[in-house]
């Protein structure tokens, strides 16, 4: 049932209700005459049953119900051995005292079941295994034995009177005592102070200052001076009736809800607990004497006791305090969900091993990142994603040698740090043999999983016989000849971390699955890379982009079909930029997003103006970014609406690499798409590693074939049997073919013979802007 705040604030009210009914019974019961008493007692009892077993149906779930219903049983069991008490009054003597003894039979399996109540209590809610709540409960339990044994054992054991029962009575403080002290943990621990939780401590005081007076009065004393058997049936009724307002009120949920412990704090109550279980010997010497020397034993016994618990308390506390320290200094050095060390300890442990300087080594650092992990992550779940690192860092570590530092530093970023002989390339060879120890799929709770890497390289100590900079980007098995390395003054770990990770990322750019090693030209490119990716934020507003639009003509007539639509951005200080270079960076920051919806509608609005004297159509390249971002499918029809454009005279180009990124998500879009009736082309085709496997899959009704085979047809070069198997199998499978890059007529000649559709290139015209295309549309471009 749902816990809305006016049904909260009803039972709070209830609970509060009862307890205050409940105190004014109790008073009735201590001044009441003994018969009136015991069936007021026995009454109330079985309203504060019925409360607490209400209150536990409404505020406790089923599954936390146990240690409520252990206490509730006992309240049952303690209102029956009263009831049989009120009953024998009327019977013969004989039977009055064999029926007697059933009250009093009912205190064992009462307490046992208080004490299951407790200790299932203090399971659910316990504090950590070394927590010091636990010595704590052990030191005040054992100077309440002290207490027990010196004010009421030792006086029985003294007196003429030895019948069992007063002995009985003499130890019942101690158990009530044990009872709390056994919950003692889970008042200690940080836990919100609920009225609950001051309910249940009041209720476990009632009934130890009940038992105190049964042990004071004992059994059968009787006279003037005697404490009336109501009193302690008082105390009794308060602890009950505290305990059915504390099942009654909403926050008793709490309780069983599983806390962390700060017991480590020494709080007011915690001190003056120990200090008072500390002064008990001394007090009850002096107060209370023993009366011979066994007593005296026993309680230097029990003292000793004491004292060997306040030891180890003090023992526990240093240890603790000791691993808690060890175990915060780990945690500051080290990675918690892989166990490697952290950025901050490779970085100290470069910096000391630069520093040393050995004349014949040289310091380096691999930066390695997993390819493509926020897939998995996607994919599978952050839990996956964790134990693909996990994973990871065992084949890294695997794979290092021994005096090699593995640390993680970042979401899915690794950093080996190594000394070696300079000259001689440790860090490349090792830069291979962790590509290649991460090539197997790794083992995971969804099953195999591959994974790659890209892995930048960067030298500490100067090299005086380096090869001169170059592209050292490398696949497994190849290992270039080290670059020139840093120079001196230069050398720390933060100018190594800064350098592999450019060198990473020129890895990534050379195809992913490869190490490339740092050189001074990478940091520019870098440094041409921000400046740019700054300029372009503000290129849309500013008006500094435009679109070009490159002919594709049908080879068999010679007309243009359609162009290609290209961005092209102008900067007033950094000039013409090349789509080459801001391209990837507009992808990388997500700004080709806004870009590329302007791109499309600016073709969509210029086509639709063009086919007015003729039926072209324009092609459009779609960004990955642009493919995984939600209601695309929407967003091009709103522009199809808004600029009169057709459906049939719009491409979509995607690159089948781009593709693979996140197949199911494009996959969707792309079947959206296709379903307005818009054109979808594969774009470079076969210079990706899925073509074959997904060509049918995805909804293309085009193939444009990337320039680098085009290049080499018609003078027998090798290319021209992979261009005439793409032909062959495009046309099987019902799709056109535009060949990129047509340059020669000879070029034109080949693709044309072959059955080749479409050509694209500056054979027939380089990207212009739109008024300079439109003279193209009036006549078929020349041809012998």
């Amino acid at each position: 049932m749902a816990r809305t705040p006016a049904r909260t604030a009803g039972w709070a009210a209830a609970s509060w209700i009862v307890l205050g009914a409940g105190l004014l019974t109790a008073v009735a019961v201590g001044v009441a005459a003994p018969a009136t008493a015991t069936r007021v007692y026995l009454l109330g009892v079985l309203v504060c049953c019925v409360a607490a077993a209400v209150g536990l149906r409404h505020n406790v779930a089923a599954g936390h119900r146990r240690p409520w219903l252990l206490l509730l049983s006992a309240q049952c069991l303690s209102l029956t051995g009263e009831s049989v008490r009120l009953l024998v009054t009327s019977v013969d003597a004989l039977a009055h005292t064999a029926l007697t003894m059933i009250p009093n039979l009912v205190l064992l399996p009462n307490y046992l079941l208080l004490t299951a109540g407790v200790l299932d209590l203090l399971r659910r809610s316990r504090a950590a295994a070394d927590d010091p709540a636990r010595v704590d409960t052990l030191l005040v339990g054992v100077g309440a034995a002290l207490v027990v044994w010196s004010l009421w054992v030792e006086p029985w054991f003294a007196a003429d009177d030895r019948r069992w029962q007063n002995l009985v009575a003499a130890l019942l403080p101690l158990a009530a005592a044990l009872l709390l002290v056994i919950a003692m943990p889970v008042l200690l621990l940080t836990r919100v102070r609920t009225p609950a939780l001051a309910l249940f401590v009041a209720s476990g005081v009632a009934l130890l200052a009940a038992d105190m007076v049964l042990a004071v009065r004992g059994w059968f004393v009787s006279g003037p001076g005697a404490i009336p058997m109501h009193v302690m049936g008082a105390l009794v009724f308060v602890a009950d009736t505290t305990n059915a307002a504390c099942m009654l009120h909403p926050s008793v949920r709490v309780l069983t809800e599983q806390v962390q412990g700060r017991s480590r704090f020494l709080t007011k109550g915690r001190t003056a607990a120990i200090t008072a279980a500390l002064c008990v010997p001394t007090v009850l010497w002096v107060a209370a004497p023993p009366a011979n020397n066994t007593f005296a034993l026993v309680r230097a016994g029990l003292s000793l006791a004491l004292i060997g618990v306040v030891v180890a308390r003090v023992v526990r506390a240093n240890n603790s305090r000791a691993r808690a320290e060890q175990e915060t200094r780990w945690q500051a050095e080290h990675d918690a969900l892989t166990g490697l060390p952290n950025r901050d300890t490779v970085a100290a442990t470069i910096d000391r091993w630069v520093a040393r300087g050995d004349a014949p080594s040289r310091v380096s650092v691999l930066l390695l990142d997993l390819d493509r992990f926020k897939l998995i992550n996607d994919h599978w779940g952050h839990e996956v994603g964790d134990e693909l690192l996990r994973a990871v860092a065992g084949r890294i570590a695997a794979a290092v040698r021994a005096e090699d530092l593995v640390a993680r530093v970042g979401g899915d970023e690794f950093i080996v740090a190594l000394t070696g002989p300079a000259g001689e390339p440790v860090a490349e060879q090792l830069a291979t043999r962790l590509l290649t120890a991460l090539a197997a799929p790794l083992p995971l709770s969804v099953g195999a999983v591959d994974v790659t890497a890209s892995i930048g390289v960067a030298h500490a100590a100067p090299q005086p016989h380096a090869a001169a900079p170059g592209n050292h980007a490398s696949t497994p098995g190849s290992h270039p000849e080290p670059p020139e390395d840093h120079a001196a003054g230069r050398e720390s770990a933060l100018d190594l971390f800064r350098d592999a990770d450019t060198a990473m990322y020129r890895a990534k750019d050379s195809g992913r699955n490869r190490y490339a090693v740092f050189d001074p030209r990478l940091r520019q490119g870098i440094q041409r890379r921000v400046e740019l990716e700054g300029a372009l934020r503000g290129a849309l507003a500013n008006g500094q982009l435009a679109v070009h639009y490159q002919p594709l003509v049908h080879l068999v007539t010679g007309r243009v079909d359609g162009f290609e639509a290209l961005m092209r951005w102008t900067h007033p200080e950094l000039g013409p930029v090349s789509p080459v270079e801001f391209i990837p960076v507009a992808e990388d920051t997500g700004l080709i997003v806004a870009s590329g919806a302007w791109l499309l509608e600016e073709a969509a609005a210029q086509t639709q103006a063009w086919r007015a004297g003729s039926p072209v159509h324009v092609s459009v390249n779609l960004a990955v970014r642009q493919l995984r971002e939600p209601g695309l499918a929407d967003q091009v029809r709103e522009i199809l609406a808004r600029t009169g454009l057709p459906a049939e005279g719009l491409w979509l180009e995607i690159t089948e690499s781009g593709f693979m990124e996140d197949p199911d998500t494009c996959l969707r879009t792309l079947h959206e798409l296709a379903a307005l009736g818009i054109t979808l082309c594969i774009d470079d085709f076969g210079t990706g590693y899925s073509s074959l496997s997904y060509l049918q899959r995805l909804p293309v009704a085009i193939v444009k074939i990337d320039r680098a085979f085009v290049t080499g047809v018609g003078d027998g070069g090798p290319d021209e049997p992979i261009v005439r198997a793409v032909l062959a199998m495009s046309h099987a499978l019902g799709h056109r073919v535009v060949a990129e890059g047509v340059e020669t007529t000879v070029q034109r000649d080949w693709l044309r013979a072959n059955g080749c559709d479409f050509g694209q290139g500056w054979l027939y015209g380089k990207p212009l802007p739109a008024a300079d295309q439109t003279a193209a549309l009036r006549e078929p471009v020349s041809r012998p």
